[in-house]
């Protein structure tokens, strides 16, 4: 006995899937004729513009109020250039130059490409508040540690990237900024009051409400005083008493990719993962990364169960596949972006850049880039001074790995300029640099979220406040370095 063509089509109705490559594979396609509600993009579907226009063209002719998301955050994360880095600044540099205007300019612009290229929702900004410096998985990708500096950046960004026709959805609900677990590996717990959320992670999400942001992404965290012993992408307390009931959102709530530990391995699996959050009160579920036709029938096939044993309400999931259609329904209304100036994301990196110390007399430096790895969600993409060099070579180590001694023997008379991220939590690096300024002038260079720590014997500390392209040209003209 088959499962009822209705009971499939309002199951598809829910769901955010993905593909493998540059072209949507004829299943990829098939699927979203038969009612799946949409596609995220990934960095391994992006080659070139022409490309993904292509991509979504063919999406869209499959059905055209198929939703295309993608995470482009601007900085660290991207995937329209995660093959050079993005050209604009992250949240956190745009938190630093602190001018909300410039923060919905730099949005609206990462909108126009988004539209330009047929993509409809852009899974940003980052609204959570970076609390913790320790945070493995926010930190640059967050507008600063303090809530009400957030939430100003927060509503701007919305504002500049739905201005454009492309929804915005705001991350990561209730909050993941005091976190110091990643959720793609584990369940990290925010273990306070829930007034302590109310004053610190909330009020960005209230600003974003107020801008009538038209998506909001759950985190895949436990707040046992919300939560119990589950995350908040399980949780009714959190997604329909807390932000349909006391906030007010009345827009589209999206799963942070249920592939993820933090959902699936709570749940028992992806399938039961999708049935859990559309009881909770999710409306559109992000299935993840590694998505094949097999996946998504999988899924389907557990929600139709799931309607069938009581586990969950026709109505409930009625509902969710009515906000993902209207979710669709606002971005096919959109009118054409406006143009927006050329260097604009490099000249708001250049803003964000804070020098301690003196810069000064830099000639020909032995700049030295610190291995740092990559959270899931940045991926792998090229950061740091290198391309923006004029005729310097830039040498890679492995901090925990390196001798200073042949450093030292490398840099000669030379001046030192160490370039890292979350330099604070490197194994190995503030041990190195220190060594390293005990008998050298050495310069460092933090393209992560800084923290509090401050390497003593340093000629100078400089602070770009993200590692994309924008921010690694923006730091070497600091150092008068650039080409």
């Amino acid at each position: 006995m088959g499962t009822d063509p209705g009971l499939r089509r309002l199951a598809l109705g829910t769901l955010l899937a993905a593909y493998p490559g540059p072209v949507p594979p004829g299943w990829a396609v098939d699927l979203v004729g038969e009612g799946l509600a949409g596609h995220t993009l990934f960095g391994t579907n992006v080659h070139d513009t022409a490309q993904v226009a292509a991509s979504t063209a063919a999406l869209r002719a499959a059905r055209p109020d198929v939703l295309v998301a993608i995470d482009e955050e601007g900085g660290d994360v991207t995937r329209l250039a995660h093959a050079t880095g993005s050209p604009y600044p992250g949240n956190a540099a745009l938190g630093a130059v602190d001018d909300p205007a410039l923060t919905e300019l730099v949005y609206a612009a990462i909108g126009a490409e988004l539209a330009a290229l047929g993509i409809t929702v852009d899974l940003a900004p980052t609204v959570d508040v970076n609390t913790a410096d320790e945070n493995p998985v926010i930190g640059t990708r967050s507008f600063g540690a303090d809530p009400a500096r957030v939430a100003v950046h927060s509503a701007a960004a919305v504002a500049g990237l739905q201005s454009t026709g492309v929804a915005a959805c705001a991350k990561h609900f209730p909050g993941h900024g005091a976190t110091i677990a990643d959720s793609h590996h584990e369940l990290p717990t925010v273990d306070v009051p829930s007034a302590v959320l109310r004053e610190r992670d909330l009020p960005p999400f209230a600003a974003v409400v107020e801008a009538g942001v038209r998506s909001i992404m759950t985190a895949h965290i436990r707040v046992p005083a919300l939560t119990g012993d589950d995350p908040a992408t399980f949780s009714r307390a959190v997604l329909v008493d807390l932000l349909r009931r006391e906030y007010g959102f009345t827009g589209t709530v999206i799963t942070d990719a249920l592939e993820m530990k933090g959902a699936a391995l709570a749940a028992g699996g992806i399938g039961p993962a999708a049935v859990r959050a559309l009881a909770a009160g999710a409306d559109l579920l992000c299935i993840g990364f590694r998505v094949d036709a097999e996946l998504v029938e999988r899924v389907v096939a557990e929600i139709v169960d799931a309607l069938g044993d009581g586990r969950l309400d026709r109505a409930r999931v009625e509902d969710a596949a009515g906000r993902a259609a209207a979710l669709a329904a606002w971005t096919r209304a959109a009118s054409a972006p406006t143009p927006t100036p050329a260097d604009l994301g490099y000249a708001a990196a250049r803003r964000a850049v804070r020098v301690e110390g003196d810069v000064t007399g830099l000639d020909r430096p032995l700049v030295v880039q610190l291995h740092a790895a990559s959270t899931i969600a940045e991926g792998r993409v090229p950061w740091g001074l290198g391309p923006h060099l004029a005729g310097l070579e830039e040498l890679r180590v492995v901090a925990a790995e390196t001798d200073p001694a042949s450093l030292r023997g490398l840099a000669g008379a030379r001046p030192i300029v160490l370039v890292g991220r979350h330099l604070h939590r490197l194994p190995g690096g503030a041990g190195l640099v220190d060594a390293l300024a005990a008998t050298h002038p050495v310069t460092v260079v933090e393209m992560g979220w800084p923290g509090r720590w401050r390497p003593a014997g340093a000629r100078a500390f400089v602070t770009t406040y993200g590692a994309s392209h924008a921010n690694g040209r923006a730091a070497a003209e600091a150092l008068g370095l650039a080409g």
